[in-house]
């Protein structure tokens, strides 16, 4: 995958989970992809209800599967994971 690519992927995940979670305060170019979606400060203000939102709508809308709970976890670290794992299911 080229860089331009995987910038463009994390694009629409970032786009994915704003339309997903209905957030229209953030503008998407100014979330940093690595930063942690679950951190106390993140930019989403996510909780564990949102991570399920997320995983349904990313798996529906990438057509990739997030098989169990720990691995649900490591996905959805950052932007950057999301994206990383995306890309790799996409390219079996």
């Amino acid at each position: 995958m080229t860089d331009t690519t995987l910038i463009q992927l994390k694009e629409e995940v970032k786009a994915v989970i704003i339309k997903t979670l209905n957030i229209n305060k953030i503008n998407p170019e100014s979330i940093d992809t690595s930063a942690p979606l679950f951190a106390p400060d993140n930019p989403f203000g996510l909780d564990s209800v949102d991570a399920i939102d997320i995983i349904m709508t990313v798996q529906k809308h990438f057509d990739v599967r997030i098989a169990d709970q720990n691995l649900a976890r490591d996905v959805l670290e950052s932007i950057d994971t999301l994206a990383e794992f995306i890309h790799r299911e996409k390219s079996k």
